[in-house]
């Protein structure tokens, strides 16, 4: 049985094990996301997190620490240098794991992992934000209410009338332009008539 282990070997001995976590480590921390199987990814989350932690504190002791466990130099600089100064004040949760389906060749379900602030699809600005958190469900599953600051909404009015303004310009010499033919064509019949 398996009770109380929290730890996945991957199918491999400890010593490989070690080494393939620093590896992948090493990799996410150079290139900000890797692609691999969502039982590694899993692992390399638990394995990378505190060693994120470590780097807010930049003091040789935590850098050693480190570099015990990642045995790379380049890691360890990136780390406490470009990764520490987008993560200094997020207080955890630094990488998230995105499940990208199953691998052709073997059926292995894949994942991506990648640090949280140095994807900018997923980042919105700081009052997207603050809106966004401050929409609240009811305890009895009523509908959503905002707290949203009237004059937030002023600015879409505007941009709305101006939109509408626009299209009455680009409407109106088009009407102009039709109507004076017509103008012409009932002088003409006129002077038939007459």
């Amino acid at each position: 049985m398996n009770h109380g282990n929290k730890v996945n070997p991957l199918g491999r001995k400890a010593a490989h094990r070690k080494a393939l976590m620093a590896n992948m480590a090493s990799a996410l921390i150079e290139h900000k996301r890797i692609t691999t199987t969502l039982a590694k990814a899993r692992e390399l989350r638990k394995y990378i997190e505190p060693m994120v932690t470590k780097s807010k504190d930049d003091t040789t002791h935590n850098r050693r620490v480190v570099f015990s466990y990642l045995q790379n130099k380049d890691s360890i600089k990136e780390l406490f240098s470009t990764v520490r100064e987008k993560v200094g004040d997020r207080p955890g949760g630094y990488v998230r794991v995105i499940k990208i389906g199953f691998r052709k060749s073997d059926g292995a379900e894949m994942a991506m992992i990648e640090f949280v602030d140095f994807n900018d699809v997923y980042q919105t600005d700081k009052a997207g934000a603050k809106t966004a958190a401050s929409k609240r469900r009811g305890r009895r599953g009523g509908k959503a209410t905002t707290t949203a600051k009237p004059a937030e909404t002023a600015p879409v009015v505007a941009v709305e009338e101006e939109i509408v303004d626009a299209a009455e310009e680009a409407i109106e010499p088009a009407t102009d332009a039709a109507d004076q033919p017509a103008a012409e064509t009932t002088e003409e019949d006129k002077k038939d008539k007459e």
